[in-house]
């Protein structure tokens, strides 16, 4: 007598599907697909696309799908991303009107080279991975948060694996979660997070990937697997709070990052044939080595402490004049305008009287307009040329005072912004006063 066959039980992807969908039918609170490009949150958004399509729900819950482009992504990466997304975007546009992508960018003054060349930051450490909240977490928060408070609540769908590494396995264990498998996220208020393929194993992504390429959206997997081919390393997710580990290193991380002692991803991309890369790698390299070394940098701190500062005004300048070689080098762009304008108004205040970042910018092809200054209704116009005449006051540092007022902290009911309004003012005097007493001393 044969013995019955063993019942192995439902496969990953149908538990992972039975969760969205008991998920979905729950309430209509919005979902939120955190995608980065990567494996894991392909899966993720490929198991989702396919629920919606199968229910049909026409007027059923939002969905945001969100990626987030820091811009300093590797080129090859950016563009997969890119094209990903508005693959994505123009299935949804028919198939699904509910579901809507989103790129979230950081805010010009947020950059890597606004904060590098711009403000003379040292390239990030271990220890001061100031490019992490900057460029990834604020971005991708601040668009959650306005969608809960639009909606009130959301629940956030994020592509962690319990198998990606044991500190990410301890974590995940380590959450309280609902009787629905949901925990609250500990930094966004009123968001959600539910993991469905926690429980995945690398195995179990390849699988879903390879047996369900193409995509329910345009385009295929072909890239995304070859890219794993080249490069080694870990995915880097979309980053919501500090206690997800640094991206460097990762298939999915930023060609600048110097966190990590060697980018191992590049070196994969150069080994694979992507030579055109190995300028970038040489310049990454650079900018670890220049913030080793204390002669590129100030004596004294921001905070006027001494100790290792922000990079010299020369070196910035230098900088700035390799990167924009090294963009003609590689044929990528690798700095805005924008960037290039909002450095200048950083310099300005700080040190340089004679607009050098837009000058060293024309050198290499790139007309730049200075930022404008801020627009006043005729009226509050005069009422404040009056003002700077009768109080004999600074017009750049109250361009500035108004810029961050108006601009940069408009809601000061975010978490962090009166004391980062606070600082930003104290700086902005401080250069005003620098600025006083080196015209002072040059009379």
């Amino acid at each position: 007598m044969n013995a019955a066959p063993e019942d192995v039980g439902p496969s990953p992807k149908e538990r992972a599907y039975a969760r969205l969908e008991e998920l979905y039918r729950q309430d209509r609170r919005p979902w939120v697909v955190a995608f980065s490009g990567g494996k894991d949150s392909t899966a993720l958004l490929q198991l989702v696309y396919s629920l919606l399509l199968d229910l049909d729900d026409k007027d059923g819950k939002p969905v945001f799908v969100i990626a987030s482009d820091t811009g300093v992504e590797a080129p090859n990466v950016s563009a997969y991303l890119a094209d990903t997304l508005a693959a994505i975007r123009a299935s949804a546009r028919d198939s699904l009107p509910n579901l809507t992508v989103h790129l979230v960018k950081p805010e010009v003054d947020q950059t890597f080279w606004s904060k590098l060349i711009g403000q003379g930051y040292p390239s990030p450490t271990r220890w001061f991975r100031w490019c992490t909240t900057n460029m990834k977490i604020k971005p991708s928060r601040r668009l959650i948060e306005g969608i809960t408070r639009r909606h009130g609540s959301v629940v956030l769908l994020l592509g962690t694996r319990i198998e990606e590494s044991a500190e990410r396995g301890r974590r995940i264990n380590a959450r309280e979660q609902t009787a629905r498998g949901l925990n609250p996220h500990h930094e966004i208020p009123n968001a959600l997070v539910a993991t469905p393929i926690v429980d995945w194993t690398t195995d179990d992504v390849w699988e879903y990937l390879v047996a369900h390429n193409p995509p329910p959206w345009d385009g295929n997997h072909d890239f995304l697997l070859n890219l794993y081919r080249q490069a080694s390393g870990g995915e880097c997710p979309v980053v919501l709070d500090l206690s997800t580990p640094s991206c460097g290193g990762s298939r999915f991380g930023c060609w600048t990052c110097t966190v990590v002692k060697e980018d191992k991803s590049m070196q994969g991309f150069i080994a694979s044939g992507e030579e055109r890369f190995e300028p970038l790698k040489r310049f990454r390299d650079e900018l670890k080595a220049i913030r080793e070394d204390n002669g590129q940098r100030m004596p004294h701190r921001k905070d006027g402490s001494k100790g290792p500062g922000p990079f010299r005004p020369e070196v910035r300048q230098r900088l700035l004049g390799d990167l924009l070689a090294l963009e003609l080098k590689v044929g990528e762009a690798l700095i805005s305008d924008e960037e290039i304008a909002y450095i200048q108004t950083l310099w300005s205040a700080d040190f340089d009287l004679k607009e050098s970042a837009l000058e060293i910018a024309s050198l290499y092809g790139r007309r730049v307009d200075p930022m404008s200054n801020i627009d006043l209704p005729p009226l509050e116009q005069e009422v404040l040329d009056d003002l700077l005449a009768e109080r004999d006051l600074d017009p750049e540092l109250v361009d500035k005072l108004l810029g961050l007022v108006l601009h940069e902290y408009p809601d000061l009911r975010v978490w962090g912004s009166k004391a980062a309004l606070q600082r930003d003012i104290e700086q902005a005097i401080q250069a005003s006063a620098r600025n006083f007493e080196a015209a002072e001393t040059s009379q």
